[in-house]
């Protein structure tokens, strides 16, 4: 037993002590580990030391570095602001320079346009026809005009002033009242007035082309213009119209042209009127010569019947057996024996025997006033129903097609009138004059009955 002790306890103890020196060793180079270690901890914390002072260091700048820049965006950011308003403030100045800009060039568009159309009419545009090619750029609207498209226009505006109140005489064509093209001098006043030789011209703004008009003016115009043009004559005719004048001058028709553009019906209106006068005429002529002088025979009568004459009397009035007072009187007279009753109806009778040739006419006169409106409203109603016919064919486009119908209308309707109305005036007159006449036939008839009468209660 006890030597197993032993031998256990050698058995342990023989490995402790080479345990021993191994753990010196250990130890030693533990030591020495340690202290390696020791000084790579130092370094190290020496290291962490100073990055930690660096970054301390490079937080301190970052923090200055964001102050400054926190600093700068609150600077760029009211910068920013201002730029806005800036920005607001430039756009509201664009905004109104543009629409100055469209403005002006809307208005210079507009003044182009004009004056494209004031040279298309202008009669110099016939003498330098490429005249109007100047003024096309700045009517497209594709294109900004420019000072030097103003400078145009105006420098055209002052051309057309200064040629508008220039005489000048320059060759060229026209077409005459024959249609032909004939080449001559023309005499321009102003732009508004132009002559040739022998009349005046009218200018097409269409055709650019002059032509004479299809009416030649009077002899005295014709003889001032051809004195202007050789210089005898300081003054000529001028149409200060632009040619209005003259196109009415050209258009006026005269009263047998209007008559053939009135239709069919203008000719009974005109039989009418012809009739009317030659009654008129006779009637006039009738009456006056039947009334004559009666004042002066039933004067001559009274005297001799006062005196109791009466075959001088009868004489007087026997010698006439064309006037009404006359065959009244004469009745009267052969009547002289009967009594008041009876002389006065034979006096009544022979005035009515009378007023059948007096009244002759008159009422077929009447008739004629009465008719002469109705065929003028009858051919007004033809010539509307014309009218609407070719407004139901063509349209309404074309108004010259229609000028056919209503001029019929408006033709036969003022013929209508215009002998309606003398015929009716010539009625009144004439019936006046016969209501005097029997007026003074029923005067010379109760005087005559008062003379015999008186005579005889003598």
């Amino acid at each position: 037993m006890k030597k197993f002790v032993l031998l256990i306890l050698f058995t342990i103890l023989i490995p402790s002590v080479s345990f021993s020196k191994d753990m010196r060793q250990l130890s030693i180079l533990a030591q020495k580990e340690y202290e390696k270690t020791v000084i790579e901890q130092k370094e190290l914390k020496n290291k962490i030391l100073q990055d930690r002072h660096q970054l301390e260091t490079a937080i301190t700048s970052l923090k200055k570095e964001n102050t400054e820049t926190e600093k700068s965006i609150k600077h760029f950011l009211n910068q920013i602001q201002i730029l806005k308003q800036q920005t607001q403030e430039l756009e509201k100045t664009s905004n109104a320079e543009k629409e100055d800009i469209e403005e002006l060039t809307g208005a210079v568009r507009v003044s182009a346009k004009e004056l494209e159309s004031i040279l298309e009419k202008s009669v110099f545009t016939a003498f330098e026809p490429k005249r109007t090619e100047v003024i096309k750029p700045v009517l497209d609207k594709k294109r900004f005009p420019g000072i030097e498209d103003m400078e145009k226009i105006s420098s055209l505006y002052l051309e057309e002033a200064k040629l508008s109140g220039n005489v000048f005489i320059k060759e060229h064509y026209y077409i005459n009242d024959k249609g032909e093209k004939t080449n001559g001098e023309i005499l321009t006043i102003g732009g508004f007035t132009n002559y040739f030789e022998n009349g005046f011209l009218n200018y097409s703004d269409t055709a650019k082309t002059f032509y004479s008009l299809s009416k030649e003016p009077s002899f005295f115009i014709r003889n001032n213009i051809k004195k202007y043009f050789s210089g005898n004559s300081d003054s000529v005719y001028a149409d200060i119209s632009g040619g209005g004048a003259l196109v009415q001058l050209s258009h006026s028709q005269s009263l047998t042209e209007k008559i053939k553009k009135g239709g069919f019906l203008i000719w009974p209106i005109l039989g009418i009127g012809i009739i009317a006068i030659l009654i008129g005429i006779e009637r006039t002529f009738f009456i006056s010569r039947v009334h004559g002088n009666t004042d002066t025979v039933m004067g001559k009568v009274n005297e001799l019947a006062e005196k109791g004459k009466w075959e001088e009397c009868s004489k007087i009035v026997g010698n006439e057996r064309k006037k009404p007072v006359y065959n009244v009187l004469r009745h009267g007279l052969n009547a002289k024996n009967e009594d008041r009753e009876t002389l006065e109806s034979i006096l009544q009778e022979s005035i009515l025997k009378e007023l059948p040739k007096l009244e002759r006419f008159l009422p077929l006169l009447n008739i004629l006033g009465a008719i002469s409106p109705l065929l003028g409203l009858l051919g007004t109603v033809t010539g509307m129903i014309n009218t609407f016919q070719v407004i139901t064919v063509y349209g309404t486009g074309d108004p010259r097609m229609m000028s056919g119908g209503i001029s019929t209308a408006l033709v036969t309707t003022m013929l209508g009138l215009s002998v309606a109305i003398p015929i009716m005036l010539l009625h009144t007159f004439l019936s006046r004059r016969v209501d005097h006449v029997i007026g003074d036939m029923e005067e010379k008839a109760v005087a005559l009955s008062n003379i015999i009468f008186r005579d005889r209660n003598l």
